[in-house]
């Protein structure tokens, strides 16, 4: 099995906040065994939030305590090929998840997601 596992922006906000709770078993497993890599819009999602008081830090001070902490990585993807990906999901207009769930698709690995519908619409994902 790949030791490569993308995060969505919803898991990276809980483990910065110490949620594991909200983490699945399968999940927290995965968590410890790979390497955990996030695609560069997460950050910016991650900053969205903060700026509309979803969350009280920026998505680099999340990110930021995140990598040295449990050794999350910022994905190295081309961008070209992330919107190549991205463009043929038209199961959804959120740009944050087509540009996430495209970039793991680009990358060729899997998506570690609470999201139903993300799960329902692409076989890299997983919960």
């Amino acid at each position: 099995m790949d030791r490569v596992i993308r995060l969505d922006t919803h898991v990276v906000a809980w483990l910065y906040a110490g949620l594991v709770e909200q983490l699945s078993y399968t999940a927290g497993e995965l968590i410890e065994r790979c390497d955990l890599i996030v695609a560069p819009v997460v950050e910016l999602e991650l900053t969205f939030l903060h700026e509309i008081g979803r969350l009280s830090v920026s998505g680099s001070e999340i990110l930021g305590d995140l990598a040295p902490r449990l050794g999350v990585k910022m994905s190295q993807t081309p961008w070209d090929a992330v919107v190549r990906s991205a463009a043929d999901l038209a199961w959804t207009r959120d740009p944050f998840d087509r540009l996430i769930v495209g970039e793991a698709m680009a990358a060729g690995s899997r998506l570690l997601t609470r999201d139903t519908r993300l799960r329902e619409k692409i076989d890299l994902a997983v919960w």
